[in-house]
């Protein structure tokens, strides 16, 4: 910077100096607002200061708007090309908007000015994670964690990565060593105990979830909202995590503004939003409600934000709809933009809160009308969020009050593609090491979905039918050797329990019909894997709870017309299931019932489950158009 030459450059320097202070101040107070009015200021009597121009961009960024400060980063860069936090701010902007090449080629720039640069290896390492270059991404965070051994972000975005290469262990490890650190991290204590039930790993598990649940209570940033839906089935716990974490990461933001009244169409715009339009269980349920939609009263677009996937399914989900938009490189408030300027009105999220989600499109206002389906089950906990669908099983009209959407109530909630195939092949209980002659419980839900309470009774199931065995889906090596060995603890051999591997899906569906009876998990049901079991013929025997999650399979078999599947206390599930397996005049009943009813009631009638959740869209858009606010909705059957 120029020396001061007389006494106007000496008070501007001090009124300069006087309001970048107050603006530092704010800024470490997280008062962006302010920080910006008093760095704006500063700038303004000294615009080619350094520290005001690092500090300047780096509120810009915070307060999302990317183009002032990419413009402010610009100017620094022409008159500091060598410094290396510039070059890390501007990374920060191409990192919100998307575009992990360039954010990674600023963040190496940065690197090479400054080579122990941490927060640089660090960003860097989630750029590459981004980028899919999962081993890259380890090396950086490792380089980070080099330079700086008590560096709890780079511990912590190192455990990401380790999880997505399956390095449970190691993930675990490195997110222990972050909360070691940094005690409060925020959010981290609900992902180290989810790493833990990915693992079947339940040493200190009560413990653990106590404290878990007392600070959400206390509204600290302890947990994303997916984990908890395993943990607990309070509906009002589960809507205090949403919100702390809605609230936090997602606010609504007013930034493109009001959208006009926009003018009754021939044509309803839907635009479905989801990561998960490929091989994944959305698209497995609902590839042929896209297919069936009416589209000569509906215009249906993708916005697809997921991985590159060369999938048939990816390729059967695209050609359902009028338009598919890959949006993976755009940033939250471009597709909001663009949502608006296609004209979208009603913008449905299937993916929700269950990972990799994209909240942001919504909280700038993507269409008049947004609601979230199939992919989180439960509250957004976001106004922004006007509908929630649902079915009066999984949100029955006393629980209404836990969520912040209205409710719309369709005949039966989950969507399910009626033209999967199984594969002819007959498997056989001796290729699968399962023993002939036994009963064959099974549950090939999600490893996390399995908690101590939900075994205790499985273990007591399979004590009380000495011949059965059951029949499992392992993740990891670390969920099979855990899982028998808490069935030792309990008094079970570990040879009763059997795993099976992912196979092709045809495969899998077909696999089931070695099991008998199909054990449910709470207060995390299965979904799509009760409808696969179901539509292979098996039974699923379930306990519903209170939440959402907690009450899908009992939605599931009420829409196929088998409550005598469905129980309320876990006195009630296991007793049910030692009748099932002792009982075979009474299963072969139900298998019957279970056979036939697959094709004449609710669950797998697709055209009519479309037709319903399109009833509903309209009802939506007819109070828009007559100025209504959204109001809980009911569609009879």
């Amino acid at each position: 910077m120029a020396p001061i030459r007389d006494e106007n450059d000496s008070v501007r320097f001090e009124q300069a100096k006087k309001y970048f202070l107050l603006g530092l101040e704010n800024l470490q107070k997280t008062f962006y607002i302010e920080a910006e009015r008093f760095l704006f200021l500063s700038f303004n009597l000294l615009p080619e200061r350094l520290s005001t121009l690092i500090n300047l961009s780096a509120v810009l960024i915070k307060l999302e708007k990317l183009e002032e400060a990419q413009e402010i980063l610009s100017k620094a860069i022409n008159l500091y090309p060598t410094n290396e936090i510039l070059y890390l701010n501007l990374g920060n902007i191409f990192a919100k908007n998307k575009n992990w090449q360039m954010s990674l080629n600023c963040y190496d720039k940065a690197i090479g000015f400054k080579p122990d640069f941490s927060e640089a290896y660090s960003n860097r390492g989630i750029a590459l994670q981004e980028l899919k270059h999962f081993h890259e991404a380890v090396a950086s965070f490792d380089r980070a964690i080099d330079l700086q051994p008590r560096y709890a972000d780079a511990y912590n975005n190192r455990g990401e990565v380790l999880r997505e290469l399956n390095r449970l262990d190691d993930a675990l490890a490195s997110f222990d060593r972050a909360i070691e650190i940094k005690p409060e991290y925020e959010y981290l204590l609900g992902i180290q105990i989810h790493t833990k039930m990915l693992m079947c790993d339940w040493q200190n598990f009560e413990t653990d979830v106590k404290n878990l649940l007392l600070r959400i209570c206390e509204g600290k940033k302890t947990s994303p909202s997916f984990s908890v839906l395993a943990l607990t089935d309070s509906l009002l716990i589960q809507r205090q995590t949403t919100e702390i974490w809605t609230n936090d990461k997602n606010p609504f933001n007013p930034f493109l503004g009001v959208i006009p009244k926009r003018p009754r169409k021939e044509k309803i715009k839907i635009g479905y939003y989801s990561e998960d339009f490929r091989e994944h269980p959305v698209s497995y349920l609902s590839v042929e409600l896209f297919e069936t939609h009416d589209k000569n009263n509906f215009e249906l677009i993708a916005f697809y934000y997921g991985p590159h996937d060369s999938s048939n399914m990816h390729k059967r989900v695209s050609l359902a709809f009028n338009k598919f938009i890959d949006i993976r490189q755009k940033s939250d408030k471009d597709v909001a933009k663009l949502s608006r300027d296609i004209g979208i009105d009603i913008a449905i999220d299937l993916t929700g809160l269950s990972g990799n989600e994209r909240m942001g499109i919504f909280a700038y206002r993507a269409a008049p009308i947004q609601l979230s389906y199939i992919g989180y089950l439960g509250t957004m906990g976001a106004e922004y969020y006007d509908y929630l669908v649902a079915d009066k099983t999984t949100i029955p009209v006393d629980s209404q009050h836990f969520y912040t959407e209205k409710i719309v109530y369709l005949p039966s909630y989950q969507v399910n593609d009626s033209t999967r195939l199984i594969s002819d092949k007959v498997f056989d209980k001796v290729e699968l090491n399962l023993p002939l002659n036994v009963f064959v419980f099974c549950c090939f839900n999600n490893n996390y979905k399995i908690i101590p309470p939900i075994f205790d009774g499985w273990m007591r199931i399979l004590i009380a039918v000495p011949e059965s065995v059951l029949f499992l889906y392992a993740e990891n090596k670390w969920a099979e050797e855990n899982l028998k060995s808490e069935a030792k603890k309990r008094g079970v051999s570990q040879t009763r329990l059997l795993f099976g591997s992912r196979i092709e899906r045809s495969e899998y569906l077909a696999r089931y019909r070695v099991a008998d009876l199909f054990l449910d998990t709470l207060p995390y049901n299965a979904g799509a894997t009760a409808s696969d079991a179901l539509w292979a013929g098996l039974p699923v025997l379930t306990c519903m709870g209170e939440s959402f999650a907690s009450r899908v399979a009992a939605s599931l078999l009420n829409a196929i017309d088998l409550p005598e599947l469905i129980t309320t206390t876990q006195t009630e599930y296991e007793a049910k299931a030692i009748e099932l397996a002792t009982n075979p005049a009474k299963l072969k009943v139900i298998k019957y019932k279970l056979e036939r009813n697959r094709s004449n009631t609710l669950l797998f009638d697709t055209p009519k489950f479309t037709k319903n959740i399109e009833v509903a869209y309209l009802q939506m858009y007819e109070r828009y158009q007559s100025d209504l606010p959204p109001d809980h909705i009911y569609i009879e059957s």
